[in-house]
């Protein structure tokens, strides 16, 4: 085994969520080491929703200018099918320049590059030691060693899940996502509209926009062999004709809902989870990476509030974790309790749905809680 090295952090996963950590240390002074396991060029054609919250965040990594291709979103319409429930979010009444934002996923990988990062490292092994977490690594067919006073996981919870499985949920339903035009397209809105079959998302971006569409699993494999025309009536039926007719789709990709918690085993000492490796939730109300990067973030002003040889203790831990505490049980309860009220047929509690929907968009306050929770989680 060869090159046996030290550093105080080391970070597994280059992911946004990873490299956002990277950058926000970068003038700590601290020896940082940021494993991926690809390339680097990323050729994921997705987009990505960031709130006002993540924006600001951003700016202060310093890359928020320059990202490229960004589509602002100024309102945010909530309905529920059949049924003349609805509530209007503006940023005009919350006093922000924009509720939040679309871009393409590799303007904000490259945004957010790393200058010290190991590309192509597959990680094969991560224990935890008395005073330092030990992480093995395989580089061009060599097989490769390091210790660090904390080791950070934001690959995704591939690494520990098979050794320390977490608690999962299985919403029975998939997120079907494409991109989308429309005849009478309203550039700044997004519409988030409840079915019984699951949420439905527009997010305005580029010439149109990006559509997450969840239904049961058999259904979304139904939808994604539907040849384009049968595809767009079918989601012009679904949605109706706030934007028109729909008059384009592109290639359509699916994945698997669920809830997913994940914490470190008290044995498993100098390691923390991040991002997706600590919780996966479902895309309603768009939380998912935004509580990444806050996840980042928080951590990285604890890291810099503690002394080089006090890194990856479990008292340093457990401050992160009390600090995060609120925000990711309040997000996750958040997004949860939507999709199980609003993913159902029952007859007696589509009435009060619409009332309520009707009700929060008469009260300004609860309005306002709604959009700040939306925003900047509990923080807001």
């Amino acid at each position: 085994m060869n090159n046996y090295h030290t550093h105080d952090i080391a970070i597994i996963g280059g992911g946004p969520v990873g490299s956002a950590l990277a950058l926000a240390l970068k003038d700590s002074g601290l020896d940082i080491c940021l494993l991926e396991a690809g390339s680097g060029e990323s050729s994921d054609a997705r987009a990505l929703a960031l709130s006002y919250g993540s924006r600001l965040l951003l700016e202060r990594l310093g890359v928020w200018d320059a990202l490229q291709d960004v589509s602002a979103i100024r309102t945010i319409h909530i309905s529920q099918k059949q049924s003349f429930g609805r509530t209007v979010l503006h940023s005009s009444e919350l006093r922000v320049p924009e509720l939040g934002y679309v871009l393409p996923y590799p303007s904000l990988q490259k945004a957010l590059r790393f200058s010290h990062t190991i590309y192509g490292a597959h990680v094969t092994g991560l224990e935890g030691a008395a005073d330092h977490a030990a992480i093995s690594y395989q580089l061009d067919g060599e097989e490769y060693r390091l210790r660090a006073r904390l080791a950070v996981l934001a690959d995704g919870g591939k690494l520990l899940s098979v050794r320390f499985p977490p608690k999962t949920r299985d919403y029975g339903q998939s997120a079907l996502i494409t991109h989308v035009t429309s005849a009478f397209p309203k550039p700044d809105t997004a519409f988030e509209r409840f079915t019984p079959e699951g949420p439905l998302a527009l997010l305005p971006y580029m010439d149109g926009y990006e559509l997450v569409w969840t239904a049961p699993h058999l259904k979304v494999d139904e939808m994604r062999s539907w040849d384009d025309g049968r595809f767009l009536d079918e989601l012009y039926r679904h949605f109706g004709d706030r934007v028109g007719r729909f008059l384009s789709v592109t290639k359509r990709s699916a994945f698997p809902l669920g809830l997913k918690k994940a914490e470190v085993p008290s044995p498993m000492s100098h390691v923390v989870l991040i991002g997706n490796a600590a919780q996966t939730m479902h895309p309603v109300a768009g939380q998912g990476f935004n509580m990444g990067l806050r996840d980042a973030w928080e951590l990285a002003q604890e890291i810099l509030d503690t002394v080089p040889d006090a890194l990856g203790t479990e008292t340093m831990l457990a401050g992160y974790r009390k600090k995060r505490r609120t925000d990711r049980e309040a997000g996750i309860g958040f997004t949860d309790s939507l999709v199980r009220l609003f993913s159902n047929d029952l007859q007696l509690v589509s009435p009060l749905r619409a009332a309520a929907l009707t009700a929060l968009d008469c009260l300004p306050l609860a309005k306002k809680f709604v959009a700040r929770r939306m925003m900047f989680g509990s923080n807001g």
